[in-house]
């Protein structure tokens, strides 16, 4: 299974959540993950309800098995101080540089340098060992950036084309694609089945083949139960009034007879009813279109009660049972 994991969605899917799930499902029985935020939004505190996070690899969860998960928010400007120490020797005319606002003024005006500092980051400590000789972390998770933005984000070689040429941040943007394009990356994209994030979906997925990276699987987010089979969805959507003020009645809510409680009730339960089916129909459409992308895809439940840190322990075993080593595939 790929080492460095990247998850990616429309806004609104739960891409942060699904990746932080994701993370725990990886480091069960034992496993080092790694979780990292490269937009700044401090989603990762959120979800394991910690402070907000350092631009250093902290623990923050345990997953069951024993296994450990660590998080790390990287920050642009600090990755270009690592960066001019690590290849210039610069840490403190770099410290000096951004008491200057040369830093900020760097990533602002260069954006496909931001992109090689954060996917390098990421891409590092895929390849980190320790002094054993062994990887740091079994797996990298990364919460990317959306949909719309990560095929550029993730293909650093093409945005530093235009920047050097030659030289350290060369050889540093190849070296962050060798990985990002290599088997040990998988590009996972989070959806729902609604129209608008599966369209952007499949568009998501041809850019990143065009791009020649390697696309995992189509995560399907917030997944609601079916509460009707397909007998009670054909009955909602034709006209069954006698036939359910009858069931109401049957049941003990009030007589059958005019405007009595069983016939005030028929109307918005088949309205309900109706909306159930036609939302059923609906998901059953954005399905056919998934299966039609020929991608593994997995479905994870909406979770009624919201979602807090048992919940996201929930949706992690879901996984487990999916996408993570030892599950279906």
């Amino acid at each position: 299974m790929s080492r460095l994991q990247v998850v990616s969605g429309k806004g609104g899917t739960g891409k942060t959540t699904v990746a932080a799930a994701l993370a725990l499902a990886l480091a069960t029985e034992g496993k080092r993950a790694l979780l990292v935020e490269v937009e700044g939004r401090q989603g990762i505190a959120q979800l394991f309800e910690t402070e907000a996070l350092p631009y250093e690899e902290r623990k923050i969860a345990v997953a069951p098995g024993g296994g450990e998960v660590y998080a790390l928010a990287i920050d642009a400007e600090r990755a270009l101080l690592d960066y001019l120490q690590m290849f210039y020797k610069l840490g403190g005319a770099g410290r000096a540089l951004k008491k200057l606002g040369a830093i900020d003024f760097a990533t602002t005006i260069a954006p496909g340098l931001r992109d090689v500092l954060l996917t390098g980051k990421a891409c590092e400590a895929v390849r980190r060992r320790d002094k054993q000789n062994r990887y740091a972390y079994d797996y990298v998770v990364m919460d990317a950036p959306p949909t719309g933005r990560i095929t550029r984000f993730l293909n650093v070689n093409d945005e530093v084309a235009g920047l050097a040429r030659f030289g350290p941040i060369h050889n540093q943007a190849q070296a962050v694609m060798r990985v990002l394009k290599s088997s040990e990356t998988a590009v996972h994209l989070v959806t729902l089945l609604e129209e608008m994030p599966v369209q952007e979906t499949a568009d998501g997925i041809a850019e990143l083949h065009a791009a020649e990276l390697p696309v995992g699987n189509v995560i399907v987010n917030m997944v609601r139960p079916h509460l009707l089979d397909e007998d009670a969805l054909r009955t909602a959507a034709g006209e069954r009034r006698a036939a359910v003020a009858k069931a109401l009645s049957q049941a003990g809510l009030g007589g059958a007879r005019r405007g009595g409680l069983a016939e005030r009730l028929v109307d918005p339960l088949l309205e309900q009813a109706a909306e159930h089916a036609e939302r059923v129909e609906l998901e059953r459409e954005q399905r056919a279109v998934l299966a039609r992308l020929d991608l593994a895809t997995y479905e994870l439940p909406l979770l009624g009660e919201g979602m807090d840190l048992a919940g996201l322990y929930r949706l992690a075993k879901e996984l487990r049972t999916r996408i993570a080593p030892g599950g279906t595939t």
